[in-house]
């Protein structure tokens, strides 16, 4: 069997590591940040400025090219890449994180990352609080769920996520699993994770029928939500995971529901047991902080649509921290958004010509700060691989968050 990942240095002391993923677009140098395209397009930022800034892969989202514009035309359009003029490497994810949007967390203000303590809701509450408004219901099979667009009614089992992203054409793709909600109890992730693992036998099975060749890789998904002893179950049990026909998990993704506070500990818990020599992508996951502990405990690949979305509000990331260009002390700074950070808009336009944009309502401001947050991430990540290569991981963690964070 082809193999699909190296590890070039490791991180002395711990778990992290620069290595290389190979795909037929190219190859991932790891540690990367994958820039999410959920749409099929980075949203305000042209393909050729993300090759230019040596983007290392671009992600897309199955449920919503699925219902728009279908993953049939995607298909004619020869993949997510052909289709969006991105020759560079793709991601697809399973649509599993729509079933937690649309049904668990729909109408309500939770996240699959919760800060600070989590109260425990019970399986009734939890119940009472879904049932009457969601627009995705699971059962053993799969999920049904309406379209956020029409209201059409749809349905997705793990062999339908399989043929999507099989349409789809992304290099790496992941297995069809429940992501659940951080206020949700240890019964309901424990009912949830043993349901990802069935489904993720069966994702396995359709998909090595539909990609014999194995252009496709295929990432398995880690569940059991914030409780240690589900986690590390969840880690065996996919890790050994084989069909009749010898076939496993080409790497690993890292999903479902965390404590904000315990980031680092609990990706410490699955990839202390995960294979080493296959690479590791922690779903959805976008702050600074979060990344640089994902990295020391063994993550490889991070998706986040953090940069284009808060840049669309006037936030742009900078060497010293975040700032919101609608502050008013903005109107009249006429300095780079951030000396430290070479992007084009830095280099060309000035915090008080950005803050302008956006009291003007211009769309070229939201444009101008995503094109900023995209090159910040993905030059961060970068940074991060080369101080390991460099075997300066800890002094340029130490450098970054005492400017970043203030030392915090």
């Amino acid at each position: 069997m082809k193999k699909n990942f190296e590890i070039e240095k490791k991180i002395p002391g711990a778990l992290g590591r620069a290595g290389n993923i190979y795909t037929p677009h190219g190859v991932v140098q790891t540690p990367a940040f994958i820039i999410v395209g959920t749409k099929s397009t980075v949203k305000g930022v042209h393909p050729d400025y993300l090759k230019n800034i040596h983007t290392q892969a671009v992600l897309a989202n199955t449920y919503h090219l699925y219902l728009q514009p279908g993953d049939d035309i995607v298909a004619q359009g020869g993949g997510i890449g052909a289709f969006m003029n991105w020759q560079g490497p793709t991601f697809t994810d399973s649509g599993g994180f729509q079933v937690f949007s649309l049904g668990e967390a729909f109408g309500t203000k939770v996240s699959k990352v919760a800060s600070g303590e989590i109260p425990m809701v019970s399986e009734t509450d939890r119940t009472q609080q879904s049932k009457a408004h969601k627009l995705a219901h699971i059962d053993e099979e799969g999920v049904t769920f309406k379209s956020h667009i029409n209201g059409s009614l749809h349905r997705f089992t793990p062999e339908r996520s399989m043929e999507i992203q099989w349409n789809l054409g992304a290099d790496i793709i992941f297995a069809f699993d429940e992501c659940t909600s951080p206020l949700a109890g240890e019964a309901y992730q424990r009912q949830a994770m043993d349901r990802t693992h069935r489904w993720a036998l069966r994702s396995l099975v359709r998909h090595n029928e539909l990609d014999p060749e194995k252009k496709q890789a295929l990432f398995a998904v880690v569940q059991g939500g914030r409780f240690e002893h589900l986690r590390q179950e969840s880690a065996r049990i996919l890790a050994e995971m084989i069909t009749e026909h010898g076939d496993t998990f080409d790497g690993f993704g890292i999903g479902g529901s965390f404590n904000k506070n315990d980031m680092g500990t609990a990706v410490k818990w699955v990839n202390e047991i995960l294979p080493e020599d296959k690479p590791r992508h922690l779903l959805g996951i976008g702050e600074p902080r979060d990344i640089f502990e994902a990295v020391e405990q063994g993550c490889d690949t991070f998706d986040c649509v953090s940069p284009t979305r808060i840049a669309r509000t006037g936030t742009v990331y900078t060497t010293y921290g975040p700032i919101n260009l609608m502050n008013a002390r903005f109107k009249t700074d006429f300095s780079p958004i951030d000396t430290e950070t070479p992007s084009e808009p830095s280099l060309k336009y000035t915090r008080a010509y950005l803050a302008h944009l956006f009291r003007a309502k211009e769309m070229m401001g939201p444009i101008l700060a995503s094109m900023h947050n995209v090159f910040f991430m993905v030059k961060l990540v970068a940074d991060i691989r080369q101080s390991i290569l460099d075997d300066r991981f800890y002094e340029f963690k130490k450098e970054f968050m005492d400017k970043y964070y203030g030392g915090k």
